[in-house]
């Protein structure tokens, strides 16, 4: 499993723009470099990220061999109501990985 940084506001209130930044520990091989054989390194890269507050689906974004390792994702999302945000992580190799952090929203 990798490791997976959100850094984002634990509590907000209701209509607040808020802020969140997520960084994953990958190495994103093109399979364009050569191996210490001169043959090219296996392709493995993060090929999707997605984040879903309370099901439905905020951001998302494909991913592709020109994105640099361990990848960081910044954007916005409204405040709307108390919930769950899930990120998902889906690359090669059957690459998939998921977080939740909890939003908490006041009046």
């Amino acid at each position: 499993m990798a490791r997976a940084l959100i850094h984002m506001p634990s509590t907000a209130k209701r209509n607040d723009v808020v802020e969140i930044r997520a960084l994953i520990g990958h190495p994103m091989e093109t399979g364009y470099r050569p191996g210490p054989d001169g043959k090219p390194l296996p392709r493995d890269i993060l090929t999707y990220f997605s984040c879903r507050y309370n099901g439905e689906e905020v951001f998302s974004a494909e991913l592709h061999p020109a994105v640099s390792a361990n990848p960081y994702i910044a954007f916005y999302t409204v405040a709307v109501e108390t919930g769950t945000l899930e990120f998902t992580w889906t690359g090669d190799k059957g690459f998939a990985q998921t977080e939740r952090v909890t939003l908490t929203v006041a009046p």
